[in-house]
């Protein structure tokens, strides 16, 4: 890695120490001080937006929210009310939210797990573990569109997770209501624990305004952990004991393939997934030829980049306590990465245990089995991940990943990775870093390594990273994304922000980025600099402009457009200089929009880009939105100039909370292709689902059909 690289590992590996020396804000101030007691329920409950019981008359109320946005100073103006109490099976919430300005509630649908900063809502965040690091989110808004999700990591919210809860809501024109249920058997948490953390956040659009009830700093999100307060049982959540979960298909397919001469063919399948619940914090998923027609289709992008893209997992199998695997390595050096299972051959079936071991230690096991398909062999996955907890809020882990071919095609091949990992966060959530060590085994490629040392300080007015990774030229990571090989990366990043006071703009500030790849022999092949202003209206809108400065040497042929034209040579060097600019509109409007343009030098040519998103909603029925794209490369010879097109539509209609209809075109003319996707949902029960999916590519350039399908699937949750 060399004597430079040692260097730099060494500082950060002290400064990781010294966060944990440093003065900060301890979480324990807001768990000592932000207390709601959680009593049995006196009568029942009857979840309609009205709080006449007398188990609410009775209750603890935790209210005198704190702003956070636009400014983080002083108690709301937008005042919030939550009570809280349980009996032998279900959690209750009630929520009051007091409105300070007349008129109708943003809604941008009535969707589940909606845009948090499109809609009026309530949000809690509930660390179930008293980790501060992993638990769960609930929330509505205030159309009645229910928000769930897996938080980890510090409080980032997993929205793809979905589970069994009730709840209703009631407007007025001062105010409106909501009633949660949340079955104990629906999360998880630590038996024999009468406290756990949990912090509440409600977005008011018509002001503008975020707040929660214990404070925390505008610059982390309302989901952070570390500044959660408390919520005190009476007794602790009851011990559930094994429990089984149950969600069977059916499924119906017909297909053709013009490409292919193959006429339409029919099909009919059925699969099961299964969830044994071991115990409050520990559950066991398993599924039997799992169908993943009802996936939303991913964004397509035009892709001028020289490096495979990636794309994040939709699958429900692989989401609950997802982090242990996906959090992993970094964006662009993960070990591990679900959507290498399965994507081009079947899933047969697979198992994953994860949870929760005492109060220190996390556990993830997940075995995987696929078919074969064409020439794409038979493969069995294995990766399991142990998490300690250490120090106030970090974590030590290791993991191993296994990827065997189980079938005739090429039997002897395997691919496995094992790493140490050690997560960095500060109590006050200031200092965040990671580092770890990773070493690949397979029988074409010698051993090899990466590593990486990471570390960030954040404050309201300062953002200071510095990253550094190391890929050996013979690692491997089959199961994994691995954007490149054999090189060391540096990248430091500096902002700065301004509050300035009674202004429209909420705060404003430069950001310096650097970005710099050697390879293992010292020599520089690629630099990035990026010097970008940006600006925040206290309406939440943002500018910013900025310059960069690309240097490449190429280190393997690559077609600049992408499109399998002639390739630059190995060995060339490129450098070259652009601006920038991006503009995101007030999303409180129904009409709101977002775009970015670029103008400057491409390789060996010049470039013009500008790409957009604009969204119009008819609240709470729905939303009609564009995104789209254009690039024009003005090349030399053998290319000549091209003009990149990207147009994708997309009409969202929600008719009710529970029926949806979404309908996704896609054109882009760089991989000449039109892409028609439509999905209809009806969810006639808690997490049971019809979905009538019709999927169609086209040739852009004369749009004959290549391949369309239909697909009818109907699962039940049997809890």
């Amino acid at each position: 890695m060399g004597r430079y690289t040692r260097i730099n590992c060494i500082v950060i590996v002290v400064l990781v120490f010294l966060t944990q020396l440093l003065p900060g804000q301890d979480f324990n101030n807001n768990r000592e001080k932000y207390i709601i007691n959680v009593h049995r329920c006196t009568d029942e409950i009857v979840l309609d937006g009205v709080l006449d019981e007398q188990t609410w008359i009775q209750a603890d109320i935790a209210t005198d929210f704190f702003r956070v946005l636009p400014i983080d100073t002083g108690l709301a103006d937008s005042q919030t009310e939550v009570r809280m109490a349980y009996n032998e099976s279900e959690l209750f919430m009630s929520i009051l939210c007091h409105d300070t300005v007349a008129g109708k509630r943003p809604a941008e649908s009535l969707r589940r797990d909606f845009v948090f900063g499109k809609n009026d809502n309530f949000l809690a965040f509930i660390d179930t573990y008293n980790d501060q690091t992993n638990g769960f989110s609930f929330g509505i808004s205030a159309s009645g569109a229910q928000w769930d999700g897996l938080q980890a990591n510090g409080g980032f919210v997993a929205l793809d997770w979905d589970c069994k809860w009730k709840s209703e809501i009631k407007n007025d024109e001062e105010k409106w209501v909501a009633e949660f249920a949340i079955p104990f058997r629906s999360i998880r948490y630590q038996e024999g624990v009468r406290e756990w953390g949990i912090n509440f956040s409600r977005l008011d659009l018509k002001t503008n305004e975020k707040s929660s009830w214990a404070p925390i700093p505008r610059q982390f999100q309302t989901a952070n952990l570390a500044f959660t307060g408390t919520a005190v049982f009476d007794d602790a959540p009851p011990k559930l004991g094994t429990r089984f979960s149950l969600i069977p298909y059916v499924s119906g397919r017909t297909s053709s393939n013009a490409e292919l001469n193959e006429k339409a063919s029919y099909s009919a399948d059925a699969g099961i997934d299964a969830k044994v619940t071991l115990s409050t914090s520990l559950n066991l998923d398993i599924t039997v030829n799992p169908d993943f027609s009802q996936v939303e289709v991913d964004r397509q992008v035009t892709n001028l980049d020289r490096f495979e893209l990636f794309f994040p997992e939709r699958r429900q199998f692989f989401l609950e306590n997802s982090d242990l695997f996906a959090s992993l390595g970094t964006e662009s050096i993960r070990p591990f990465f679900s959507r290498r299972i399965g994507l081009q051959n079947p899933v047969q079936a697979g198992a994953r245990l994860s949870g929760k071991i005492g109060d220190q230690w996390r556990l993830g096991l997940m075995n995987m089995q696929t078919g074969m398909s064409g020439d794409i062999a038979a493969s069995n996955f294995t990766v399991a991940a142990l998490q300690k907890k250490i120090l106030s809020r970090s974590n030590i882990g290791a993991f191993f990943v296994n990827k065997i071919n189980t079938g005739d095609l090429d039997p002897d091949h395997f691919n496995r990775v094992a790493g140490l990992e050690f997560n960095l966060a500060s109590k006050d959530s200031r200092w965040v870093g990671k580092a770890f060590y990773h070493h690949s085994f397979s029988p074409e490629n010698d051993r090899d390594a990466t590593a990486s040392l990471a570390l960030t300080y954040n404050t309201q007015r300062w953002l200071v990273t510095l990253d550094q990774a190391y890929v050996g030229e013979n690692y491997s990571a089959e199961t994994g994304f691995i954007r490149r090989q054999n090189f060391y990366e540096i990248k430091p990043v500096v902002g700065y922000k301004f509050y300035p006071a009674e202004s429209k703009i909420a705060n404003h500030g430069p950001t310096a980025k650097l970005d710099l790849f050697f390879d293992l022999d010292g020599l520089l092949t690629d630099r990035v600099f990026n010097l970008d202003y940006g600006f925040q209206w206290l309406s939440r809108s943002q500018f910013s402009f900025g310059f960069s400065n690309d240097y490449v040497r190429l280190r393997a042929p690559f077609d600049p457009t992408n499109t399998g034209d002639t390739p630059l040579m190995e060995g060339e060097e490129f450098s070259w200089s652009n601006l920038q600019a991006e503009y995101t509109s007030n999303a409180r409007r129904l009409f709101n929009y977002s775009f970015a343009a670029l103008y400057g030098g491409y390789f060996n040519g010049d470039r013009f880009g500008i790409e957009g998103e604009c969204n119009y909603r008819v609240q709470p029925y729905g939303s009609l939105g564009l995104i789209s794209a254009f690039n024009r490369l003005l090349l030399p010879a053998p290319y000549g100039n091209l003009n990149l097109f990207l147009l994708g539509p997309k009409l969202d209609i929600t008719f009710t909370d529970k029926l949806f209809l979404t309908t996704f075109v896609q054109y882009n003319s760089q991989i000449e292709n039109l892409n028609v996707n439509v999905r209809f949902q009806w969810r006639y029960a808690p997490v049971s689902d019809l979905f009538v999916v019709y999927t169609d590519n086209s040739d852009t350039r004369d749009f004959l059909n290549k391949n369309r399908a239909l697909v009818l699937k109907l699962s039940y949750y049997f809890n």
